[in-house]
C-alpha cells in the first residue's frame, strides 16, 4: 500500500488468498487492520479480490461480512476449473449446472453484506474464460449483485484477434471492475504460453479496449496487475500507471466517445 501511494495510484485492490495481503484463514483481525493501513495512508480499497468459489468455503461468511462492514462493496469470486480433477474430460453442462448452484448461495450470502460478486474471465480452462459460458450462468441473476471482471490480456489469450472485444461488450452492461496487464506469447518446450510483460509492450490492444470503455462511460475500478518480474518493481509500478493514465485520458477526452 505505501508503496503504491508513492507512486501515485489511488487505491489498493487488497488480496485475501493464501500468499495475498491477507491471509483468509485468519482474517478477522488481519483484514480490519489492512483496510485501516492502507486508508490510513489515504488511499482508497475500491474492492478485494479472493479465492471464494463455494458457499461451503468456510472463510467465505468472515470476509464477506468483515468487507462489508467497512463500505468496501465489491469482491471477485474465485475461479472455477472445468475439469475438477486433472487429467479428466471435463462434462461442461454439468460443471456450468455446479458453478451456477455455486454462484447462488453465494450471491445470497453476500448481498446480506452489500457485497457484489464479480465473475473474472481465466484463461487455460476456468469456467468464465469465453464469457459466453459466464453469461449463460449469470445472465438472469440481478446485476446488482453480479457481474464481470474483466481482464482483456486473459480475453485475448481466449479470443485471440476479435473474441476479447465481443466479450467485452458481452460483459459490458454488467461490467464492474477491470484489471489491466498484458502478455506475449512465448515458445515453451512443446507449446506455447502467456507470458506476462510490461503494459503495452505485449498483443493487447489497448487503444481499443479503452476507447470502448470510455464509449460506454464506464466508471469503475481500473486494477493494474504486476506478475511480471522486474528488475525495479516500483519503477515498472510506475511505468504501468502512466501508461494506463494516458490511455485513459486519450479515450475519455476524445471527442465523439459516446455511448454506442
Amino acid at each position: 500500500g505505501f508503496i503504491a501511494q508513492q507512486v501515485g495510484y489511488e487505491g489498493v485492490d487488497l488480496t485475501v488468498m493464501d500468499g495475498g495481503h491477507v491471509n483468509p484463514h485468519i482474517t478477522n483481525v488481519d483484514l480490519v487492520r489492512a483496510f485501516e493501513s492502507v486508508r490510513g495512508v489515504g488511499l482508497e480499497v475500491p474492492m478485494i479480490s479472493t479465492t471464494i468459489t463455494s458457499p461451503n468455503d468456510q472463510t467465505a461468511y468472515p470476509i464477506l461480512a468483515i468487507t462489508g462492514h467497512t463500505q468496501v462493496h465489491l469482491y471477485r469470486l474465485g475461479f472455477w476449473p472445468y475439469s475438477t480433477r486433472p487429467g479428466t474430460v471435463p462434462d461442461v453442462q454439468r460443471r456450468l449446472a455446479e458453478v451456477r448452484n455455486d454462484l447462488i448461495s453465494l450471491v445470497a450470502l453476500a448481498r446480506n453484506y452489500q457485497m457484489v460478486a464479480m465473475f473474472p474471465n481465466r484463461a487455460g480452462g476456468f469456467v468464465g474464460e469465453a464469457l459466453w459460458d459466464a453469461q449463460a450462468i449469470i445472465g438472469d441473476m440481478d446485476p446488482q449483485w453480479i457481474g464481470y471482471y474483466f481482464d482483456p490480456s486473459q480475453a485475448t489469450a481466449e479470443g485471440g484477434v476479435s473474441g476479447w472485444e465481443i466479450a467485452l461488450r458481452l460483459a459490458l452492461p454488467r461490467l464492474k471492475a477491470v484489471a489491466v496487464q498484458d502478455f506475449t506469447w512465448a515458445k515453451n518446450g512443446t507449446g506455447w504460453k502467456m507470458q506476462m510483460c510490461p503494459l503495452g509492450e505485449g498483443v493487447v490492444d489497448w487503444q481499443a479496449f479503452f476507447q470502448i470503455l470510455a464509449a460506454a462511460k464506464y466508471a469503475g475500478p481500473i486494477s493494474i496487475h504486476q506478475e511480471y518480474m522486474a528488475q525495479d518493481e516500483v519503477g515498472a509500478m510506475n511505468k504501468d500507471l502512466e501508461f494506463v493514465r494516458s490511455h485513459v485520458k486519450q479515450a475519455w477526452n476524445t471527442p465523439g466517445a459516446t455511448a454506442n
